[in-house]
């Protein structure tokens, strides 16, 4: 089997190609330039030197062609694109660019090539916006509240367009907040896990967040990579909500960091309103039970496994 990884060099794509070439798969992965790709990531997981890396912009439909019609490859994962509901407010453009219209140069790629290949889409819990106190499931309407939201609801009904009209077997994994130690800092949970580990080794220091009162579930990247896989085993295509299903209050995730490192928070922690977003869900939450009943798959870690996995791979570098 031969699989294309668009964004492999990031957090999922890397532990994709990991979970892959478990299962003895020849993995390509994508960068828009292979040649000054970060690969720290597949460094680290110890599979560098065995992924084959080649250039490729997903918002070019020629470079897009290109390379599914080079590889032909039996399955493409695609998680290229802006990866930051935060940035997305600063680079409008860039995110409908780089999600959506990448999305659908993937599957006008695979129709005009006329391949059979399975196809996996990066969804995104933002799509569905603020739910209140109902849990999200694959019937959820969505109400996007930012251009990152705006661009994940177009490429996953692009996807189930060409599903539809094409044939195409395409899926589109739902997935809410997944974290690891691959996170970058730029992500929340890093940075706390990251700001927490500084202060408890110079004894002193402030860290400086957003609004800790919005809620999210929070699950552990390597077992959603597990159900990407999964969906391409199906008979039948389909899109499938992630999540563990239990959702936390942001200053949770911060007091269970921080007294991972024997810290009060609030000793610590100063909330900045510059660092709140224009508009924001206030609660994230999730009902997986599609993904357990036609995927089998379920989560293996909860909140405090995800804290206590980000915390020890920290401390120990």
């Amino acid at each position: 089997m031969r699989a294309l990884i668009c964004g492999i060099t990031g957090q999922d794509g890397s532990y994709l190609a990991q979970l892959l070439l478990s299962k003895g798969y020849q993995v390509i992965g994508t960068s828009r330039d292979a040649m000054v790709a970060p690969l720290a990531n597949l460094q680290r997981l110890g599979v560098r030197s065995d992924v084959e890396l080649t250039s490729m912009a997903v918002n070019d439909f020629r470079s897009t062609l290109g390379v599914i019609q080079r590889y032909k490859p039996d399955e493409i994962y695609n998680l290229a694109g802006q990866t930051s509901v935060g940035l997305s407010f600063e680079q409008p453009v860039e995110a409908m660019e780089s999600i959506s219209q990448g999305t659908l140069n993937i599957l006008e790629a695979i129709k005009f090539v006329g391949l059979s290949t399975r196809f996996y889409n990066a969804g995104s819990s933002e799509c569905f916006g603020d739910t209140g106190n109902r849990p999200a499931d694959e019937l959820t309407p969505f109400q996007p509240r930012s251009p990152y939201a705006v661009a994940k609801s177009a490429a996953h009904w692009l996807v189930r367009n060409y599903r539809e009209a094409y044939g195409i077997f395409g899926c589109t994994g739902i997935l809410f907040n997944h974290e690891s130690p691959l996170r970058p800092e730029r992500f929340v949970t890093q940075k706390i896990v990251r700001g927490a580990w500084r202060i408890a080794r110079t004894g002193s220091g402030k860290l400086k967040l957003g609004n800790l009162g919005i809620s999210r579930d929070w699950g552990w990247a390597p077992d959603y990579v597990e159900a990407m896989w999964l969906m391409l085993r199906q008979n039948q295509p389909d899109d499938y909500v992630i999540a563990t299903g239990r959702s936390y209050p942001l200053e949770y995730f911060v007091e269970a960091v921080f007294t991972w490192f024997g810290l009060d928070w609030h000793d610590h922690v100063i909330v900045d309103q510059q660092l709140c977003r224009p508009s924001d869900i206030s609660v994230s939450l999730a009902d997986p039970s599609k993904a357990a009943q036609h995927l089998g798959w379920r989560a293996s870690r909860n909140i405090g496994a995800v804290v206590d996995g980000m915390c020890t791979a920290v401390a120990s570098e």
